[in-house]
């Protein structure tokens, strides 16, 4: 397939000669093509609205709930817009979802309609395809690095080690010559991280096509070139971070971006953003450059190596509020020095070089290692250093870690320059609002209520509603107090929000039962008086539990509890892999499951397999998380409040996401319980939490939760 220039933003001659169709038509006939399939009027009103602001070249947030059918609403508008239309998503789960499900049947449906079957393609990072090149120098020396990145699992032999590596690898070199795609995850079986890191190439290390010998064969080129074919590109937020930090070269050139699970959005930005020095990894990045370079400027990165390990062996883990202590600030000093001095003897790469690849590699790891040694010296206000420890004395990975204090700045900057962009979430209105949001993505202030009856009817059409900017007292307040606290109005692209509600009836199917009566929890763990409760409620229902704590040792001492007071089988998240856990849990209708984060976000399991959700204190951050607790800092320290500014909103979100477990079709029931009784006694920021979840039917008064737990096992 021949791909089109990267500047190239001209409609293929394939999509011009498609027939002309609007959303609604598209939207009807993929509904159409489902076995009972039946129109949604949350769907059809996002649906239309994201045609809307395509037209009008205006930004949307969409909030849509559990059940709407977001992926669909978002997709049919796509297929109106001229050339390749780009979906972000968080989860792989959803990005599987969209291509071995949603898109095929989509093409399918609407074939008829346009004249032609749109096309779709899948857009990952360069480390998920095989590298050529790589896989043509896999038996030299690269195995030593790999076998010395981390501490052997107890009782391997190194030459044990480098034996199952070699018999991966010879597997990879016979999969390279009959894959098409060289997609990591078309791989089956497939192989561990330690194998494929020797037959991949991270983006930073690539020489480019033009310079490679594999160059003309690359996977990861004929992936780009795919994805500016196609109608519809499908790739991660991850990926789409690292393309927007890297002057958008990467993603193909598009008018529309939706961005799904887009609360998930600024994180993921944050962590592309962030850096981290490893000693493992100087001593790797010396053990690389090594033949290119001097005896003393590769001793140089050794020594350097040795000493940030000595002084992440000093350092307390934590935040360093105070600047880098001298032991590290001594060991970054002599690594800026030893880097710079590696890359003026590695030089440029010529024409000539007789081994590109790896020269480029050398520097790629040196250059990474320096402008993370120099963010770090700096000590710039906008960045916040920790050192990172493993809990527990012994062995395990330590590091020094820099990330940005905000993302708002370069979201702002970078991602809505030349596209209209839409971005969609089940939990995007915290408080019954957008703008917290809004403003995390890097948007300006909330718009003011669209006074048009083109806006009006937009707004009503199909039963939905939209958000104003102030709709009472209490908004106006909230976002007083929220430019107070130095999170308030920002210059940013305009936008427009829009909540399509969702198809289930939440008062009638579900009950939000916050159990005032316990006391405030204190210590870490799980109080006794909460383990009382949490034994009433699972055993008035017999199972179907889903636990979701704040700490694994919360986690682990309700299990205890449970195993030993009932019969009721209990998983415990890390006792088995996650997947093999909630699919013994969807099969067995006595049992309960118990967790910690990941849990509180991607689990779906529909019908009476899980008809209780029970979370033991409300999910703010907690003291030692470094980005949130400088982020509340600088808060506090501009005269705000980094508590209601930074805290309440992570926790909204972390808890509308535990919520949303309940409920995940029309014929759910069932109960969520919030062992903390701060959900219904703080004032202020307990309406405030309470007002970012679904519509339960509320309640304080645990004899009324008990009495609707008898009825439910009884049923």
């Amino acid at each position: 397939m021949t791909a089109t220039p990267a500047t190239d933003t001209t409609p293929s001659p394939r999509r011009r000669r498609s027939a002309r169709a609007s959303a609604e038509e598209l939207l009807a006939a993929a509904v159409g093509a489902v076995p009972g399939g039946a129109a949604r009027p949350g769907q059809q009103q996002m649906a239309a609205a994201i045609e809307h602001a395509v037209s009008s070249r205006e930004h949307l947030l969409v909030q849509a709930g559990t059940g709407t059918g977001k992926s669909l609403a978002y997709l049919a508008p796509a297929l109106t817009v001229d050339g390749p239309v780009v979906v972000s998503t968080a989860t792989l789960a959803l990005q599987s979802q969209l291509v071995d499900h949603d898109l095929p049947r989509l093409a399918e449906a609407v074939e008829p309609v346009l004249g032609r079957r749109p096309t779709f393609a899948v857009l990952k990072g360069r480390h998920h395809y095989l590298c050529l090149a790589r896989l043509d120098n896999s038996n030299e020396d690269e195995p030593e690095d790999t076998l010395f990145d981390a501490p052997a699992p107890a009782g391997t032999k190194w030459l044990g080690e480098a034996g199952r590596l070699g018999k991966q690898i010879q597997r990879l070199r016979d999969w390279a010559l009959e894959t098409d795609t060289g997609d990591r995850d078309e791989l089956d079986p497939g192989v561990d991280d330690q194998a494929w890191r020797l037959v991949s190439m991270p983006a930073r290390e690539c020489v480019g096509a033009a310079r490679c010998p594999y160059g003309d064969e690359c996977f990861a080129e004929a992936s780009r070139a795919r994805a500016r074919e196609a109608d519809v590109v499908v790739t991660n937020h991850s990926l789409l971070a690292v393309d927007m930090l890297a002057g958008r070269h990467i993603v193909p050139p598009h008018k529309l971006l939706i961005v799904d699970e887009a609360h998930e959005l600024a994180d993921r930005v944050s962590s592309a953003a962030q850096a981290e020095l490893v000693p493992e990894l100087i001593d790797r990045a010396a053990r690389r450059a090594r033949p290119l370079l001097p005896a003393d400027s590769a001793e140089l990165l050794v020594e350097a190596g040795d000493a940030l390990a000595v002084g992440l062996a000093e350092t307390p883990g934590g935040r360093l509020t105070a600047g880098l202590p001298p032991a590290l600030r001594e060991a970054c000093t002599l690594l800026d020095a030893a880097t710079r001095a590696g890359l003026e003897a590695i030089g440029d790469i010529k024409a000539d070089d007789p081994d590109p690849v790896r020269k480029q590699q050398a520097k790629a790891v040196l250059d990474e290692l320096s402008t993370t040694t120099q963010r770090l010296l700096e000590e710039a206000d906008h960045d916040v250093a920790w050192v990172e420890k493993p809990e527990g004395a012994g062995a395990g990975r330590r590091a020094l870690v820099v990330a940005p204090l905000s993302v708002a700045g370069t979201l702002a900057t970078h991602l809505y320059d030349e596209r209209t962009v839409v971005a969609t979430s089940a939990t995007l209105a915290l408080g019954g609002r957008f703008d917290t949001v809004a403003r995390a993505l890097g948007l300006g202030p909330a718009p003011a209520p669209d006074p048009s009856p083109a806006a009006a009817a937009l707004a009503t059409a199909a039963g939905g509603r939209r958000v104003p900017a102030a709709s009472d007292r209490d908004d106006r307040r909230a976002a007083t107090r929220a430019e107070r606290d130095g999170h308030g109005a920002t210059e940013g692209p305009g936008w427009r929000s829009l909540d399509v509600g969702s198809p289930f009836d939440y008062p009638r199917q579900g009950i939000l039962y916050v159990a005032a009566h316990l006391p405030r929890p204190a210590a870490s763990g799980l109080p006794d008086a909460a383990g009382e409760e949490l034994l009433k409620l699972v055993g008035t229902l017999g199972g179907r539990t889903l636990g979701l704590f704040s700490s694994r040792r919360a986690a682990q001492q309700a299990a205890e509890l449970l195993r030993a007071k009932t019969d009721l089988p209990v998983l415990l998240q890390g006792e088995e892999s996650l997947p093999l856990l909630v699919r013994r849990f969807r099969e067995d209708r006595s049992s309960c499951l118990f967790g910690v984060m990941s849990l509180w976000q991607g689990v779906d399991v529909p019908g009476d397999a899980c008809q209780l959700v029970v979370i033991d204190r409300l999910p703010f951050p907690r003291p030692d998380e470094p980005l949130a607790a400088a982020r509340a800092a600088a808060v506090d320290a501009g005269g705000g409040s980094g508590f209601a500014a930074v805290s309440v909103p992570i926790a909204a979100v972390r808890l509308a996401q535990g919520v949303g477990r309940l409920i995940r079709a029309t014929g759910d029931k069932g109960v969520v319980a919030v062992l903390d009784s701060r959900l219904e006694t703080a004032r202020g920021y307990g309406a405030f939490l309470r007002r970012s979840l679904p519509p339960f039917w509320y309640t304080t008064r645990p004899d009324v939760v008990h009495g609707a737990l008898q009825r439910l096992a009884a049923s």
